[in-house]
Parts: structure tokens; sequence; C-alpha cells
């Protein structure tokens, strides 16, 4: 009979000597340290015979395994993740590449850059998007050039604001593609388009769009779709989507192969969503460190909190109106400012608008959340389009402080309401509001009357979107006021002076409107009054607005009402620099307001500046006084003269305050000025006037 034998795995061996050996020291625990000792001693030496027997073993195994007549399989070598890094827009990888550029101030052109880019990629795969910020293009002037001359196909998002001005990301870009040496047809190789945001209701109406797509074209670029033209005054998304359609044939003809004869799927844009995750609410005290002071620069993403020092009413008690000067202290923030700055103010809503904007949401206004713009597992959620997330904070403070729910929902947030209504007739209005077809009845019903987010909220109340889609696809965020600052920080250095006319409107639909931070401003508790004081995040925006380098250049001053508060800052410096012994230019200040004993704002100090000589004239136009009103284009036709002498001394001329009605008058007056006075043509005259904008001697702070 044939013995059998008995195979016992290396691991079986190893596991049965320990067994043995824990069981004997279980049996002579009673022994003492000594016995301890020998015992540990012999252990040590059977787990090392045990190991050699186990290293005989895989030995044997190998040996019988290379007897077989099986070639032996090399062991693969670890594999190695490496994260995958995208490619540089330079590198050469075989695919088209296409540059989106924007410039944007409240982020819609850069929203509208980013829409495109998604539906973009989804029509064509074989080609490669990249949406670019122009102030992160070029690191200075000169890689601009050296970067554009390498692009061959690109879009440009552009948006005008204030006076026919570039967005603050946009500015360089723009001064350096517009200003200097002519440079020729150097651009040949670029195809381009460019679509513009701006407001028909302003006189510089898209002209920074305007000028960047003629100077393309002029530099040898070749323009593939028509400049398009985008009007916030109606509706910027039916602008941006008829633009559109008349991009895509061009793509096609350009990114798709001649063999590739496919028809495009039809783009539906998804709803946006951040992931929400809710957590046990902290420390309340933690929520408050949202602004903080920790940033060595300040910017309109790193506010800085700032106290109310000092505050008081403007108007006298007649008055039915209210105009706020207020002071925020910036001794231990590390701003600072030049005269003529802007300061940029995040305000919270009202309290009553929140507790409307809790009940619409549906939650408890305690529910403390997060939101995030990844999975779980750290991948991105799909499309780029969503906005920064803010930090952690309860649904009343999220509310409070990042949400815009009064101005009119564009039709992205009317999409996203009717993916989550349950009523399907509510549903139904909702996506024809939004739609071509109800383009009419939208520039009705919500444009025209003026509908807030929570009013068009209430109108269909079985809308119940989750957090995740509400502050990313149907809420904006809150964005910042920005105010003339109406002080010189030769006289006030640690401190930023507002001059705020209080918001109080009724709407074509019947809602008060209570401007968000004008109300605040009125209502602040300042650090006079209380230690507890009312603060608010806050930034400082330069300007060009500014006095001319020397001080003995005459100048010219026009801005009624609030329009006052940049000179006020201008009559400061001046102030100062007479008091160190500078010889002053002459000066002329046109300033307006309705009765002397209602709102005559800063009378006593104007006064002053023209007793010591800082401020050689005050005009002041009366409109409530007399029969007929008389505003400040009226008073500079009776100075005519006197504005053409100035103006032949090489004088700097200023106007600050409403650019749709005050500005487009006084602009118009200066032209008939120059005109009559200086016995020209009126197609020069005209030029003259532009002559003194190309040079810097005519500033416009408007708004």
């Amino acid at each position: 009979m044939q013995s059998e034998s008995v195979k016992v795995s290396p691991i079986e061996l190893v596991s049965a000597v320990l067994n043995e050996k824990v069981a004997e020291k279980l049996n002579t625990s009673e022994l003492g340290e000594k016995t301890m000792l020998v015992e540990n001693n012999k252990l040590l030496m059977l787990f090392t015979t045990s190991v050699a027997v186990l290293i005989g073993c895989l030995i044997v195994l190998v040996w019988r395994r290379s007897s077989t007549k099986k070639p032996l399989k090399e062991p693969e070598p670890q594999k190695v993740v490496v994260p995958k890094i995208e490619k540089e827009p330079d590198a050469d990888d075989g695919k088209k590449k296409v540059s989106i550029f924007f410039g944007t101030q409240t982020g819609n052109a850069e929203s509208f850059a980013k829409a495109l880019v998604e539906e973009a990629k989804v029509r064509y795969e074989k080609a490669t998007f990249k949406v670019i910020d122009l102030d992160a293009y070029a690191d200075d002037d000169d890689k601009y050039e050296e970067k554009l001359k390498k692009e061959s196909l690109a879009f440009f998002f552009l948006a005008t604001y204030g006076d026919g001005e570039p967005t603050d990301n946009a500015a360089r870009f723009y001064k350096w593609f517009t200003e200097g040496d002519d440079k020729g047809e150097w651009l040949k190789k670029l195809q381009y388009g460019v679509f513009g945001l701006g407001n028909r209701q302003y006189e510089h109406f898209n002209k920074v769009g305007i000028v960047v797509d003629g100077k393309l074209e002029e530099m040898g670029a070749k323009r593939l779709v028509p400049l398009g033209l985008g009007d916030d005054d109606q509706s910027i998304e039916d602008d941006f989507a008829t633009w559109k359609e008349l991009v895509w044939p061009e793509l096609d003809r350009l990114l798709r192969d001649k063999d590739d004869m496919s028809v495009a799927t039809p783009y539906t844009a998804a709803v946006l969503e951040y992931r929400v995750v809710y957590h046990d609410k902290p420390d309340p005290s933690t929520e408050d460190q949202t602004h903080t002071n920790g940033h060595s620069v300040h910017d309109a993403q790193h506010p800085s909190r700032s106290n109310v020092a000092f505050k008081k009413e403007l108007h006298t008690p007649q008055s039915d109106r209210s105009c706020t000067h207020l002071e925020f202290d910036i001794s231990q923030t590390g701003l600072s400012y030049e005269t003529g700055d802007h300061v940029g103010v995040y305000c919270e809503n009202l309290s009553e608008v929140v507790d409307e904007a809790v009940r619409l949401v549906g939650l408890p206004p305690d529910t403390y959340f997060s939101i995030h713009v990844d999975k779980e597992d750290g991948t991105p959620i799909t499309g780029s389009t969503l906005p920064p997330p803010f930090p952690p904070c309860t649904l009343r403070n999220a509310l409070a402080r990042y949400a815009d729910v009064l101005s009119s929902p564009k039709k992205t947030a009317l999409v996203a309401l009717a993916a989550h209504a349950s009523d399907p007739s509510e549903a139904a209005r909702l996506k024809f509001l939004a739609s071509p077809a109800g383009k009419d009845e939208y520039a009705q019903w919500i444009v025209a009357n003026q509908r807030s987010l929570l009013e068009v909220m209430e109108s269909f109340p079985s809308a119940k979107p989750p957090l995740g889609v509400f502050f990313a696809a149907v809420a904006p965020r809150l964005q910042p006021r920005y105010y003339s600052i109406s002080s010189s920080p030769k006289m006030t250095p640690n401190h930023i002076h507002v001059t705020c006319a209080l918001v109080y409107d009724k709407t074509p639909a019947g809602r008060i409107h209570k401007g968000l931070c004008s109300t605040w401003m009125k209502n602040a508790t300042p650090m006079t009054e209380s230690q507890d004081c009312s603060w608010a995040p806050i930034f400082v925006r330069t300007s060009n607005f500014r006095l001319p380098i020397d001080p003995k250049v005459p100048v010219i001053m026009i801005g009624p009402g609030t329009g006052l508060a940049p000179f006020r800052g201008f009559l400061q410096e001046r102030q100062a620099l007479k008091e160190a012994g500078t010889e002053l230019g002459s000066s002329i200040f046109f300033f307006g307001c309705r009765n002397r004993n209602v709102d005559f704002i800063y009378e006593d100090e104007l006064n002053n500046f023209v007793e010591t000589g800082v401020l050689s004239e005050l005009v002041v136009a009366f409109s409530r006084e007399g029969a007929a009103k008389e505003y400040v284009q009226h008073k500079m036709s009776q100075k005519a003269t006197e504005i053409w002498n100035f103006l032949s001394e090489g004088a700097y001329i200023y106007v600050c305050g409403d650019a749709k009605g005050m500005a487009r008058d006084v602009h118009r007056t200066l032209h008939t000025i120059v005109q009559e006075q200086g016995s020209l043509d009126s197609s020069k005259a005209e030029l003259y006037v532009k002559n003194l904008q190309m040079s810097g001697r005519y500033l416009r702070d408007v708004w």
C-alpha cells in the first residue's frame, strides 16, 4: 500500500507553533519573572525557526512549479496611479483649441462664457475649450501680445459698466489692447466672435465690446459672427441665445471633420446643483468670521470687516426723503484709498426679506449646512458654471448674506423652479416664461413690473427647489454696492466717508422696494452711539477719477445730489494742499438740489471752501424753488463764457451722478457751449469734446 503524504501549509505550521506556546504560557502563569524570560527566549527561537521553515517551503514550491513544462510568467510591475494632469493649452495634442475670454463685473459675462463652453463640449468632442479670465491671461502687458499671437479661434464676452468702462478684470487688457502703437495686421491667424453685455439706458451702450470687436478686425483678425449686443435693460439671456445660434454653424464648419455628417444632439443645459451636507450647528460665534481681515490684499473676493464710526442725516426734517453721511473706520483693516476711489460695501438682506425667503424655501431657518462643488468621492460636479461656495452657515444667514432675492429672476432660474414644481400647471407656466415663445410675457410680467424672485416664488408656491439648486441656479449671489468715496485720505486717512441717498420706491407690481445698502446705512448704529456698532465687509476699488497732477490746472466740477460725493473729496484734498502752501488753480462747482432749506447737503462745508479760497465759485441749481425747474445744465449755459475760458486754459471737467438723465443732459450742454463759444460747427465741436475725453481732461463717474 502506497503511503500518502500529508501537506501542511507554512501558515498553518506557524499558527500551530504559536498557539502551543501561548497555551503553555497560560498554564504556567504562576512562574516568576525568570521563568517568563526563559519562555520568551524560547518563543523567539521558535518564531525564527518558523520563518525559516516558511522560506524553505516557498523555495520548494517554486522548484516544483518550475519543473512543469509551462513557462514561468514574470511578475507584473506594481501599477502606479498618477493623477490626470490637464495639458496646457500650448501642448500639441492634435485637437483644435478654442479660447473663451471674459471680462465681468457681476458674473454675467463669465456665466455666459461658461454656458457656451458647456454646450460646445457636447457638440465638439474633438476640440478643446478653455474659459479664461482676461486679467489672469497674462502676468504683465508684454505677455498679452505673445499669447494672443498663438490664438487661432477665440470668443470674447465683455461687459461694459459705468461710463463706458471695462470691468475690473478686463481693465488692464483693454488699456493695452486699445492704446499704444499701431501694430498693423498682426492677428491674421485669429478667427473670433464678441458678445457684449451692457444696458441701453446708458450713453456708452456696450462700448467695450464694440471697441474690442473693431480693434480685432483692424488688427487683421477675421470676424466669425456679428457682434452680439446684450441688453440688460430687457432680456440679455434672449440676446445671448440669439447670438449663440449664429455661432454653431461657424463652429460646425471649423471643428467638424469633412466626413462627420452627424447631426448635433439637441442640447439641454442641466439645472445646476451643489452637493449639500447638513451639520450639527457649531458655536454661533464661528459664523461671525466669514469676513476677516487676514488677507494682505482686499478686493471683492476678500473684503475687510469695517466698523461704522459715525453717521448723520444730511436732509433737514422738512424733507420727505433721506440722505445719510456715513463713515467707515479703516484704521485696523489694512485698507487704504486715494481721492476719487470707490468703496464696495456688502450688506445683508433686511430681516423682513429674510423671513419671507425662509418661508418660501420651506426649511427651518436654523438648518445648518455647507455646499460643495464636488461629489463625495472628490470628483467635480459636472458643469463648470457653479459659483464658488460660501462658508458653512445657517439657512437664515445664507439667505441674509449671499442670496439676491429682490432682483428679477433670470430665465435659468425659472427653468430651475419649473424642474422642482409639483404642480404641473405651475411647471408649464414657468417653462413658458423661460422659453422663446414666452419672451414678450417675460418682458412684461417680470422685467417691466420689476417682479422680484420672492414675488415669483410666491406666485408659484409648489416650486420648492432643494438648497443645492436654490443657491446654485435660482438665487444669484448678492453683489457689493459701490459708492464714490466722499473724503480725502489727506484729511481723513483712517475713515472712508460715504454719501448715500435712501432708495424707497413702489414698483409697478405694487411692492415697496427698499434699497438694500441705503436702508442698512440709514439704520446703522455707529461707534459714537454704541460699542456694539454696525459693521460691513468693504473693499476699495481704484478709480481714474483724479484731480490733475498739477494743482494749478483749473477744474470744473458738476455733481447734483449725491453726485457731490467725490467732489467733497476733491475739495478736501485741495484744502490740504492749500494749507501746505501749494498754489491752487481756479475751480468752479455746479451743484443741484430741490430746495436750499431741505436737501442742500454739506452746505456749510461748501460755503467754507469758498470762503477759504479752496473753491473759487459755487453755483447751485434749486429745481423746486421757482416756477420752472432749474438743473445744473441750465446753470452751465448761464456760465458758458466762463466754462469756455476755463477749457481754453487747459481745465479738467468732471461729472458725477445719474448716467441715464443728468450726465446726458450735461454732455449735450457741454457740446453746445463748445460749439457756440468756440465758433465751431457741430462735427468739430464733437471732435473737441471727444479729444477732451481721450486726453483724460473730461472724466465722468456715473451710475
